[in-house]
């Protein structure tokens, strides 16, 4: 039961003559579990961006009348977790700099771990950046070329394009951009790919003329009708205008290292997500199979915890023979637990968002099915709550490895100190969620799952090995003393 906030979520929609304002609230409804606290998008007419965003839910933010005001050719989008910078309005994406002809947009998924250097370059104070993402615009805008009134509409039009060809190479962690001016969609994804970005089409009708998609994952090109063309490629900046979709490459080849996070198959993405050519969903099953032959128990009845534990715990059933059934259904109408800020309300809001099926649990030995624990206070409460409803035995099988590290490329992680797999042992865990047996997948099994091979895969927060260095203003919480690029702690 996972309980790190999810990276933020992207959409990007270059599409003359329709509704782009419509299809970018479709597309960030489809993304609304990457980010909870804030939603926005910016809208570009060729002449002027409007950007409106604020806190909350898309649905919350947005409403008919805000919607048939935006009127444009192309927009992005954005739902947004806080990782570096406070959750406020002034941290709600996209961000915009009034910069060139008509100014340009930025919303952005991932951590940067360079901030406070790229800061100290441009003279900006410490504390006076509010995130990374907001930083990433300041050195763009400081990139543009001074005004001059012989410049072409054209010249003028390449600003942002030879901008971020500029900044981009000294921008060091994890991040997926989107970004419009008047004229042109850009997204780039980072060396590594730490973040999931995708590339769709919106096939030419005889009312519209072909149109062009980004999304941070590929049911938000789904839900307005487009095709899923193929993923961007780690390091690849592409632009989109009225002529053509082109790949430019604005990182040394050095440092192209792809690195997707790991968590995105366990977690993060949706099960009708695809990744690296592999639906989701069918991952999450092979993890349960994979599980069950790794670590069988004697049990009456598997049931997923709701809903990223479901599809592996299909999994386990199927290997073991073991009979598959719901043993809790959930509250589809209150927010993650994990929003709330102190244990005893997260604990309290499992009872609030989980509730057990009695008749299907009493009495029998059920074997639970998760896709990860991360402090234990949910899934302790739930352990509780089945014990109370009859279970005669509680095992618990996670469909990952133990999570004992931080995540410092888009994931908000808790202090290594409150991560239950680094503090206890699994005995003491054991012992702790009141359970009867826990097993982990192994990571080897959690890569066969995958089925990716030859892919490269970010699992820091499972081995604490980084693959892009940790400056020393993160590192104090997570005690990573002795831990480096690309070494084992």
């Amino acid at each position: 039961m996972m309980e790190a906030k999810e990276a933020c979520g992207v959409f990007g929609v270059y599409a003359p003559g329709r509704s782009v304002a419509h299809l970018t609230f479709d597309g960030l409804y489809a993304l609304q579990h990457r980010g909870q606290e804030s939603a926005g998008m910016a809208v570009s007419d060729g002449e002027a961006i409007t950007v409106l965003k604020d806190m909350g839910l898309v649905t919350t933010v947005f409403d008919e009348r805000k919607l048939s005001g935006l009127r444009g050719h192309m927009a992005i989008g954005h739902t947004r977790y806080s990782t570096a910078g406070s959750s406020d309005w002034m941290n709600a994406q996209p961000v915009f700099r009034g910069v060139g002809r008509a100014g340009f947009a930025l919303g952005h998924n991932g951590n940067l771990t360079n901030t406070a250097e790229l800061a100290e370059g441009i003279g900006m104070l410490p504390g006076l950046v509010s995130s990374d993402s907001d930083l990433v615009a300041e050195l763009l805008g400081r990139s543009f070329p001074p005004e001059l009134p012989e410049r072409t509409r054209a010249e003028v039009g390449d600003d942002l394009e030879h901008a971020l060809l500029e900044v981009l190479p000294s921008v060091e962690g994890a991040f997926s951009f989107v970004l419009l001016d008047a004229d042109r969609l850009i997204g780039v994804r980072d060396p590594n790919g730490f973040r999931p970005l995708c590339l769709g089409r919106l096939e030419a009708t005889e009312e519209f003329e072909q149109g062009w998609v980004l999304a941070s994952e590929s049911p938000a090109l789904d839900v307005i009708g487009a095709t899923f063309i193929r993923e961007l490629e780690p390091g690849e900046m592409v632009v989109i205008d009225g002529k053509e979709v082109r790949s430019e490459r604005p990182f040394s080849d050095d440092r192209l290292d792809p690195k997707l996070c790991i968590f995105e198959f366990v977690y993060f993405a949706r099960p009708d997500t695809t990744l690296y050519g592999n639906e989701v969903h069918g991952a999450r099953r092979r993890m349960g199979q994979l599980l069950a032959t790794q670590a069988p128990v004697a049990g009456d009845l598997v049931m997923g915890v709701p809903d990223s534990g479901v599809p592996a715990a299909e999994g386990y059933a199927l290997s073991s023979g073991i009979p598959y059934g719901q043993g809790l259904v959930k509250n589809r109408y209150i927010g993650r637990t994990f929003i709330a800020p102190t244990q005893a309300e997260r604990a309290n809001g499992v009872r609030r968002k989980l509730n057990p099926l009695r008749e299907n649990i009493a009495g029998k030995r059920v074997i639970v099915v998760d896709d990860s624990i991360v402090r234990g206070t949910t899934t302790r409460a739930m352990v509780t709550m089945l014990r109370e409803a009859g279970a005669t035995e509680v095992h618990l099988r996670i469909s990952s490895p133990p999570f004992r590290w931080p995540c410092y490329y888009g994931i908000d992680t808790p202090d290594r100190n409150e991560l239950l797999a680094s503090i206890k042992t699994l005995d003491e865990i054991v012992e702790f969620l009141d359970v009867d047996s826990l097993e982990y997948l192994t990571l080897d099994h959690l890569v066969q799952a995958i089925d990716a091979p030859g892919a490269g895969f970010c699992d820091a927060c499972l081995t604490g090995n980084y693959p892009v260095p940790v400056p020393v203003q993160f590192s104090d919480r997570a005690e990573l003393s002795g831990v480096t690029s690309g070494t084992q702690a």
